[in-house]
């Protein structure tokens, strides 16, 4: 059986999605963060060195990266019911947002929130932070004017990645800078298996 390692309040929940989504059994192992470094704690970093989460472990291997995750189940179990057809047009854009979400994306949102737990006066880093933001993010609500998904008219593995991101903009305060993130968080949050995976996650939210 499948082994989702999952750390509370981490990208991990896109994974616990995505595996209702598909419908497959899973065990959900759920690690707490440090309540004093928000870290994750020595058990984790039993299960894979960096110490990170997602870990999804199988009989055969442990495979960390939410994206590679992504790929590998949707591949593996889902086919075409979350991704493109593979040599499409739409499946190269498809890897595109896959990616996106955990390069371009989440970077300076992460500089922003490292910026204000930390308290500090910066030279350089907040600045460039908030300036990568508002970049980052306009484009991302500008490629969803009058789309329901990223890709083509369905939900895909791409739309299951960005939902970290859309989800850290709505706990920013900031969804109402962006109309189409806005509207689009609705249509995720119509998806009962997204549901789902936030209820899993309160569920095992002990902090």
């Amino acid at each position: 059986m499948i082994k989702l390692h999952h750390l509370n309040k981490s990208r991990s929940k896109r994974i616990i999605w995505l595996l209702e989504e598909v419908g497959l059994d899973y065990q959900l192992v759920a690690y707490q963060r440090d309540s004093n470094t928000f870290l994750a704690p020595q058990a984790l970093k039993n299960i894979h060195p960096l110490g990170k989460s997602p870990v999804l472990e199988t009989a055969d291997f442990t495979l960390v990266e939410s994206g590679a995750i992504t790929e590998y189940l949707i591949s593996t179990y889902a086919g075409q019911e979350l991704a493109p057809e593979k040599n499409s047009v739409e499946y190269i854009e498809y890897l595109q947002w896959l990616h996106f979400a955990e390069s371009s994306a989440a970077l300076p949102l992460l500089l922003k929130m490292f910026v204000k737990m930390d308290g500090c006066q910066t030279n350089f880093i907040k600045g460039y932070a908030d300036v990568e933001t508002a970049k980052v993010i306009g484009y991302f609500n500008d490629c969803l004017i009058n789309k329901k998904y990223l890709v083509g008219d369905k939900l895909s593995g791409a739309d299951i990645m960005m939902s970290f991101i859309v989800e850290v903009v709505s706990n920013n305060g900031e969804l109402d800078k962006y109309p189409e993130i806005a509207r689009y968080q609705q249509q995720l949050q119509s998806h009962s298996a997204y549901n789902k995976a936030q209820e899993i996650e309160l569920a095992h939210d002990t902090a």
